[in-house]
């Protein structure tokens, strides 16, 4: 299984919205290195779900439910999206504050890359996460 973390800006679509649809493809990718990480993606591995812009906060974790197809809202074939489902939310959501305070996540592609909306997370990075994270 591998890891990953998706962005959205919570007045786009929030962790709730995604809660409460209990399921979405996650589309609107227009960046080779994001795009190139969806067409990685393998169906159960799990993806943290990411609030950017307001809350900066690692808030659920989701899995991939179907691997990459053509992204329904681009006619670009360059394009793909994947399904993901909700696992759970965090207990206790995780800052980017808290994360770049961390020195066991000073390479996560979310600090590094910080402008990928797309990302992979290392297992290492991943069981951090989750720990600092209540699960």
């Amino acid at each position: 299984m591998n890891y990953w973390l998706v962005k959205s800006e919570p007045f786009k679509y929030n962790w709730e919205q995604f809660v409460n649809d209990k399921k979405t493809h996650w589309d609107g990718v227009r960046n080779y290195a994001a795009r190139n990480n969806l067409k990685a993606m393998a169906k159960g591995d799990q993806v943290l779900f990411y609030h950017s812009n307001e809350g900066l906060a690692i808030v659920g974790i989701a899995e991939v439910v179907k691997t990459a197809y053509q992204d329904p809202t681009t006619e670009d074939p360059n394009w793909v999206v994947v399904d993901l489902k909700p696992l759970k939310a965090m207990p206790n959501p995780v800052t980017l504050v808290d994360i770049k305070a961390t020195p066991a996540l000073k390479d996560m592609d979310l600090v590094r890359l910080s402008r990928l909306s797309v990302g992979t997370v290392k297992p290492e990075e991943y069981k951090l996460i989750m720990k600092m994270g209540g699960l």
